[in-house]
């Protein structure tokens, strides 16, 4: 498969994607095996007008791919689609208040990922992290991060894990992490992880798989537990290739 995939244009898709960088040449190989495998699989379609390029889907599945890259491509089995918007997208999504009636709120997203439907993305936003990468930020990993939590049926920040790792470890880690984000929130303190993580336990989850991939350094400081469990989790270090910008 990797063979159709000129080498010049898989390297020039790497240089352009910051949390890609460090990776060894054995790690850049298998990634690419990945891409491949996962544009076969998926169909990535652009919508209101996108027109994807190869560069754009390449762009898409490497960042896709990184988090599965010591795990296997049949984590992202059971559904079939990305859909890219050319931006935010709007849904509606029905809220309950605290006496329990409900209510339709509109809202403008980034991405969105579906129980065994599509993963949505907005390329402006894919777009603005290529460009300008900011520590802590990818919603193409969000997304992604979410279909690995859905596996054990629904998203609840709690993917199935590997026999060698304690659930009790996992749960007091990202437990405790979340209850001091809530916490700080509620006291109206600034904390290092993005609050939209505080919005569940599912959010947490796919913010701090943005940390892991792309601001190890700050994850680790802020929150070693957590680090830990998603390092044996992905089976991946970025610590070892990742360096914290000046």
């Amino acid at each position: 498969m990797s063979n159709r995939l000129p080498f010049a244009d898989w390297q020039r898709v790497v240089g352009a994607i910051d949390c890609l960088q460090g990776l060894s040449a054995v790690d850049l190989a298998h990634l690419r095996r990945l891409a491949m495998q996962f544009l076969d699989r998926k169909t990535l379609n652009g919508v209101q007008g996108l027109q994807l390029t190869q560069a754009m889907r390449l762009q898409i599945a490497a960042q896709a791919c990184l988090p599965i890259l010591n795990l296997d491509i049949g984590y992202y089995d059971g559904w079939h689609e990305v859909v890219i918007y050319p931006h935010g997208f709007r849904v509606r999504h029905p809220i309950s208040d605290d006496i329990g009636v409900v209510s339709e709120s509109d809202q403008i997203l980034a991405g969105e990922a579906w129980q065994r439907g599509p993963v949505i993305l907005a390329w402006s936003d894919i777009e603005l992290e290529l460009e300008n990468p900011h520590p802590g930020s990818n919603v193409v990993i969000h997304e992604f991060a979410h279909k690995l939590d859905m596996l054990n049926g629904y998203a609840n920040g709690m993917p199935p894990l590997h026999p060698d790792m304690q659930a009790q470890a996992w749960t007091h880690a990202l437990s405790s992490a979340y209850q001091t984000l809530q916490d700080q929130l509620a006291h109206h303190q600034r904390g290092s992880i993005n609050p939209y993580g505080a919005t569940s336990p599912a959010e947490f989850f796919a913010v701090l798989s943005e940390y892991f991939f792309s601001a190890p350094w700050q994850l680790r400081q802020d929150c070693p537990d957590v680090y830990q469990q998603l390092k044996w989790f992905y089976r991946q270090d970025p610590l070892q290739r990742l360096t914290r910008p000046e």
